[in-house]
């Protein structure tokens, strides 16, 4: 009873504002991870040192006097040069993807911390830095001001949904898509498979490092370790929106809709995560307590599938068509 005491309705409505403006964050991060995961079939842990290179670009460039929108597309270009450092180790080396994303990671790491001056983290302060123009004026996505961070997290996210959305929709989107889908037939075709690897990749960590700077922007901070654990969350925010998707969207959500339903994933996840930290659980645990999120999403579907095609469930089905074929006969 002391414990219920202890916790505070009004305190946890008071932490959900800023859950969803970092939602929102790790959303658009969960997009970037979707490119290789979902449409290339490739597991890319490059993630976890590109959110932090967006980062360290962000904060260092602002603290030399950039536009914190112009420090956001110099992120962007360091993300896309690190996913193609893997695409280039992965397809011209002939190094298994999955291996190197891990050596491109664990490079970002010491190139980080050049970026950073040699420092672990560094700090801008952000209070005189708009979103799109300097000294305050403008829109700020920080958490001092969480609902216009909020407001203009979602007009990022809709505007980089449309636009994915349109891409992949084009000649060169679908090729990407079809490399991932079928490789073997995509080479049949035509496609040359290597560079659309290379391509999604980059595109990938283009737009994690996008919201490796965000973060930095939202937090006002910058640190070499910020990225660890990225592709974790990036994996459970598209893990728990394809299941709502597909729990709302009996016959199937079309690819946009998918894809705001990544975003919403990566909402709820921080939510969650908010909650657990509410319930004065030890922090410690917050990764344990990741783990078991993500593998609970992860065998929804397939048990399911497992539901469905059960021996009990076809024998329900068998006793059904009998009792019909009785009333018609």
């Amino acid at each position: 009873m002391t414990y219920l005491a202890s916790l505070s309705l009004p305190n946890l409505l008071a932490r959900m504002p800023a859950a969803v403006g970092q939602g929102l964050i790790w959303g658009l991060m969960a997009l970037g991870v979707y490119i290789t995961f979902r449409l290339l079939n490739i597991a890319d842990l490059t993630v976890d040192g590109s959110f932090a290179t967006g980062g360290a670009v962000t904060v260092m460039l602002m603290l030399a006097g950039w536009p914190a929108w112009a420090a956001l597309l110099a992120a962007i270009v360091a993300g896309l040069l690190a996913g193609l450092v893997t695409g280039l180790l992965h397809t011209r080396l002939g190094i298994p993807a999955i291996l190197a994303g891990i050596l491109t990671q664990f490079a970002l790491y010491s190139i980080n911390l050049r970026i950073m001056g040699m420092r672990a983290n560094q700090t801008a302060n952000i209070k005189k830095l708009g979103m799109f123009w300097e000294n305050g004026k403008g829109f700020l996505l920080s958490s001092r001001y969480v609902p216009q961070a909020i407001a203009v997290g979602l007009v990022l996210a809709a505007a980089i949904i449309a636009l994915f959305y349109w891409y992949f929709g084009t000649e060169q989107g679908n090729a990407l898509r079809a490399t991932g889908s079928n490789p073997a037939m995509s080479r049949a075709q035509g496609i040359n498979i290597d560079t659309m690897k290379v391509l999604g990749l980059a595109l990938s960590n283009g737009m994690v490092a996008l919201s490796g700077g965000l973060m930095t922007q939202f937090q006002g901070t910058a640190d070499v370790n910020m990225g660890r654990g990225s592709i974790v969350i990036g994996l459970a925010a598209i893990i728990i929106g394809e299941v709502l998707c597909d729990a709302l969207f009996r016959k199937g959500c079309n690819f946009g809709v998918r894809l705001g339903f990544v975003v919403l994933g990566g909402i709820i996840y921080y939510m969650v995560m908010t909650i657990i930290l509410w319930l004065k659980l030890d922090p410690n645990d917050l990764k344990l307590f990741t783990a078991i999120i993500v593998a609970l999403f992860l065998a929804v579907p397939y048990l399911q599938a497992q539901s469905r095609s059960s021996f009990k469930h076809a024998a329900k089905n068998a006793a059904k068509a009998e009792k019909e074929a009785g009333r018609n006969a």
